[in-house]
């Protein structure tokens, strides 16, 4: 695709001066702002509505800095689809040849997935995961959802500088045009103590678990009207809970960790727990919520090309003029040179 390969190039160099006057970190910040994010995707031809910002961004910086990481900086693991299931292995790749420890990196981007997929249950299914990194340990996360009954995205950004606790309050933002009236949001503040009640079920017997969801009462869920046995099915649920058992975790976070613990059991702890303790989770939706060459669907006007490729070429070459020291000034332009020689030969246009 032409646009592509000029949003490879055209990201590659734009973060590269983001990278050499500001470093790696403040990039990381800048990926984990949804407003800024949606500006740098405008700036390289979405417009700012347009359907696939998110996917599309993520993979062309992922390409734009391949093979050129330790020049940049920092990483990028996962992306859409099955992509994003690659990301540990990635992670792991990555700081072996820095010969750093990947498990707080691995942790982080395993958890930050959960905890949007089972934690937050607000009707949008995760299908897009980037993981934004440096083997020194920061990192931020953009992953993306889609509902399929309003035929609309959602995006959560997550930064390491500041995070507390990965269920409590964690995101930096989350991103959709729409709130959900009803979303069971167990990392909201306010779900402190069913998440400390659920955590405290799981280390007990599945038969007091299972006794509390037989006597649930018909309650409203997002998307429904009532509990369904799908959701709740004893069979399945009790195989879980027997884990949980044997694991007997100390606290929410931990539970959420467990292989196999997803949405629909901890959605089970959940309404047991208040069953059980009195302890409501949140409803609380956590989301909150241009054009410099143009966008692909023609709004406010069609990319142009010349004017794309031309602002390429300054900022290839401004990067001489950059406030880095001479030394690495001459060092990166020439890394980067080469490597847009060797782009530009593989790219259609």
């Amino acid at each position: 695709m032409w646009l592509f390969a000029r949003m490879v190039r055209l990201s590659r160099e734009i973060l590269g001066h983001v990278v050499a006057d500001y470093g790696a970190p403040e990039l990381l910040r800048r990926m984990a702002d949804p407003f800024w994010f949606q500006a740098f995707g405008c700036v390289l031809g979405f417009d700012w509505h347009s359907s696939g910002v998110t996917t599309t961004v993520c993979g062309a910086v992922k390409e734009g800095i391949r093979g050129r990481e330790e020049d940049f900086g920092f990483h990028v693991a996962g992306g859409k689809g099955g992509t994003s299931r690659k990301a540990p292995a990635e992670i792991a790749a990555a700081c072996e040849r820095a010969a750093a420890d990947p498990g707080p990196l691995v942790y982080a981007s395993r958890m930050s997935a959960k905890v949007d997929s089972a934690a937050v249950q607000d009707g949008y299914q995760l299908y897009h995961h980037a993981f934004f990194f440096m083997p020194s340990g920061e990192w931020c996360v953009v992953q993306q959802g889609m509902s399929d009954a309003r035929g609309m995205a959602r995006r959560y950004h997550w930064l390491s500088a500041g995070l507390r606790s990965f269920v409590e309050e964690p995101h930096e933002a989350v991103c959709c045009d729409a709130r959900e009236e009803t979303t069971l949001n167990l990392v909201a503040a306010e779900s402190a103590p069913v998440r400390s009640a659920s955590a405290e079920l799981a280390r007990q017997s599945p038969s007091v678990t299972l006794e509390a969801v037989r006597r649930l009462p018909t309650l409203v869920l997002p998307r429904r009207h009532d509990v369904r046995e799908e959701d709740v099915d004893p069979r399945y649920l009790r195989k879980i809970l027997l884990r949980t058992y044997e694991r007997a975790p100390e606290d929410f976070e931990t539970l959420l960790g467990i292989p196999g613990v997803g949405a629909k059991t901890v959605r089970a702890l959940a309404l047991a727990s208040e069953l059980i303790h009195g302890t409501p989770a949140s409803t609380r939706d956590p989301a909150r919520f241009a054009f410099a060459h143009g966008g692909k669907d023609g709004h406010p006007f069609p990319v142009d090309r010349a004017t794309y490729d031309g602002t390429i070429d300054f900022l290839h070459g401004a990067l001489d003029r950059s406030r880095v020291d001479r030394g690495e000034k001459a060092a990166a332009f020439r890394r980067l040179a080469e490597f847009s020689a060797g782009a530009g030969e593989n790219s259609c246009s």
